[in-house]
């Protein structure tokens, strides 16, 4: 029986010692408030799950603009900051390291689940085909045409991008994941199926990929490379994405400028497990080869793959999503070889503790 020796030991993330190689995945589950501040109960939710070597948060709104989904947490204001610090705290007590994933929803959104004075942006007014938003109350509601945005509203996102990174290090978080994957905003530009620009910011791999390397500089700028990791899913399928002509061009010119960035960690997100396409060896092998910083591995992974794939020296560290939402004590299942709670869908996105704080845990101490 393996020991999952590799996947257990200890890893040095540029200046931060994790205490093992799992990740835990960002994952949206919609407990923040209407008003998209973080509730009590999250705190609760990441402490339990402290153990993990890493948590990578939920995709978090770096503006209005970019809280596109019912109930995600945003880090734009001074009433989130304070939300959000109660939450670091909760992982450092209990030893643990945590980033924050920022996430502009783009124009993956609806006007329903956002503020008054916010807009819907877009590389291009292209409406996602077959993407639905829910909306409390409404259920499923088509998604609005996003508004094309001008040169002023990209350099205007790239400083809500800054100054919400800058946010996250004064809430006491270890640093930040720009989501750069999925479909959502940085990835619509990057993605020609929703970028039909005729400007610097579209047409060719290099333009396509500008906005997405501007905003990581920027942000490397503000806080510091050691404090900045990215997420990619070349070949995701959601959110309208999916592959596009001359990918690996595109994608191995984001390798190389990464590269330059030495930034903590690139995220690479296989969405095989969800039916997607597989994510292109090509892409993967590139990167490894390319950037010698740390290399997360992400999709459908369990304890003997990920321990199979280090191994074999494919990535450093190895990012689990539902297995963590399941199970707060992960880490001491893969231990001990113990059964896993299965998930519950049903509450993958409700309100309240149910399906979020309840699933039991091996040896939880007694109050």
């Amino acid at each position: 029986m393996s020991t999952f020796k590799k996947l257990l030991s200890p890893y040095n993330l540029k200046n931060i010692a994790l205490s093992n190689r799992m990740v835990m995945a960002p994952l949206t589950r919609s407990r923040s408030t209407v008003n998209h501040v973080p509730t009590p109960i999250m705190a609760a939710y990441y402490g339990e799950r402290s153990s993990a070597g890493l948590i990578i948060t939920e995709g978090t709104a770096p503006s209005p603009n970019g809280a596109g989904y019912p109930r995600i947490p945003g880090i734009y204001n001074e009433e989130q900051i304070k939300a959000w610090k109660v939450v670091a705290d909760a992982v450092h007590v209990n030893g643990g390291k945590i980033f924050m994933q920022l996430m502009h929803t783009g124009r993956i959104s609806h006007p329903e689940n956002m503020a008054d004075n916010a807009t819907i942006l877009a590389p291009s007014a292209i409406t996602p085909k077959s993407v639905k938003m829910y909306v409390d109350g409404k259920g499923d509601l088509d998604v609005p045409q996003p508004q094309e945005m001008t040169t002023e509203d990209i350099a205007h996102a790239t400083q809500e991008h800054v100054q919400a990174a800058k946010n996250a290090i004064k809430a006491g978080f270890d640093g930040v994941e720009l989501h750069s994957a999925n479909g959502y905003l940085l990835d619509q530009f990057i993605n020609p199926h929703a970028n039909k620009r005729t400007d610097h910011y579209g047409g060719s791999p290099e333009n396509r990929s500008r906005l997405t390397l501007e905003v990581t500089k920027a942000i490397i700028d503000a806080i510091g490379a050691d404090r900045v990791g990215i997420r990619l899913s070349p070949n995701g399928g959601m959110n309208d994405a999916g592959p596009f002509d001359n990918q690996e061009e595109t994608f191995k010119h984001i390798a190389d400028h990464l590269e330059k960035l030495s930034l903590a960690y690139v995220h690479l997100v296989n969405h095989e497990a969800m039916g997607a396409p597989a994510l292109p060896e090509e892409i993967r092998t590139y990167f490894r080869k390319t950037f010698s910083s740390t290399l997360i591995l992400s999709g459908g992974y369990d304890a003997q793959t990920a321990e199979d794939d280090l191994n074999k020296d494919l990535g450093d560290l190895v990012a689990f999503g539902r297995p963590f939402l399941a199970n707060p004590d992960l880490v001491t299942r893969y231990t001990e070889h113990a059964d896993l709670n299965e998930p519950n869908p049903e509450t993958f996105y409700t309100p309240g503790k149910e399906g979020y704080l309840d699933y039991p845990i091996l040896h939880k101490v007694q109050e």
